[in-house]
């Protein structure tokens, strides 16, 4: 499990030790020799500095650290549960850094024992997380989405998640024992039973996802439910489409943001399901 050194610092916890320090105002003393630079975008999408002298660019201070995770920065004990809005993904195959010109970032990995890898483990400590944003993980290539279901797997404790604009498909695998709130909005779900297991859950929200009819709605009626959103979903222009919900969900009191409304207790005609509103 790899996260950009650089992202802990958007979570409010301090990582940083003596010897990354050390080594950080190396770097930056050894670019401080260097002719005036100006910050450039390169095509990996991270800024470099470029020589304004020489035209030859360098990397920033940083730079060597932007593929380490948090655990692999010495003498610290900053916890996986400690962290808000982590960053998952792994970082790049030692080929795909030789493809990019970035083998630099090479001489700061390295092997690690079956001892440091439990206790990479333990360090990690998704078992304790209990509110946690996995959102926007950009997670193109099979091994990003099967490192992400391994984390999700460990988040036995987790009470609130968010998994925002990950290109999600299908975690019917996953159980969530703990969950009361889950925002999934922005995926590419199609069906209800494509969800976690999620026996405790109250907020769901799956806004701009693909889920085309009600079919499967159902297996939330035993849940205690009492918010859902289905904002910009197909099956929201479905006839009779708050009724069926409310009808499926005993327990729920909002949907997409609007209480429960007189007209919501009418049974569904069934006559009509699941026939689908055409709006031209």
């Amino acid at each position: 499990m790899q996260q950009q050194a650089m992202s802990e610092s958007s979570s409010g916890l301090t990582t940083s030790n003596q010897k990354f320090c050390t080594s950080y105002s190396t770097c930056c003393s050894i670019l401080s020799d260097v002719h005036t630079v100006s910050p450039i975008l390169s095509p990996s999408r991270g800024f470099i500095r470029q020589s304004c002298d020489s035209g030859l660019s360098s990397p920033l201070p940083s730079d060597p650290f932007k593929y380490l995770s948090w655990h692999d920065i010495e003498e610290h004990d900053v916890q996986g549960n400690q962290l808000h809005c982590p960053r998952v993904r792994e970082g790049p195959c030692e080929e795909e850094l030789f493809f990019r010109g970035e083998e630099h970032t090479l001489k700061k990995r390295k092997q690690l024992t079956d001892t440091e890898k439990w206790q990479k483990k333990l360090q990690e400590n998704w078992e304790n997380c209990a509110e946690l944003n996995l959102s926007f993980q950009d997670l193109g290539d099979l091994y990003q989405v099967e490192n992400f279901r391994r984390i999700l797997q460990r988040l036995i404790r987790v009470e609130k998640l968010w998994l925002v604009d990950n290109s999600l498909t299908d975690l019917s695998a996953i159980r969530l024992p703990r969950c009361r709130e889950l925002n999934v909005n922005k995926n590419y779900f199609t069906s209800f039973r494509q969800l976690p297991k999620l026996p405790q859950i109250q907020h769901l929200s799956l806004a701009e996802n693909n889920i085309m009819t009600l079919s499967g709605i159902s297996d939330l009626r035993h849940t205690p439910l009492e918010s859902l959103i289905l904002k910009s979903n197909p099956c929201e222009f479905q006839e009779s489409y708050r009724q069926h919900v409310f009808s499926s969900l005993p327990n729920l009191k909002v949907l997409d943001g609007v209480p429960k409304l007189p007209e919501d207790y009418s049974p569904p005609d069934t006559s009509f399901f699941p026939r689908i509103c055409t709006v031209l």
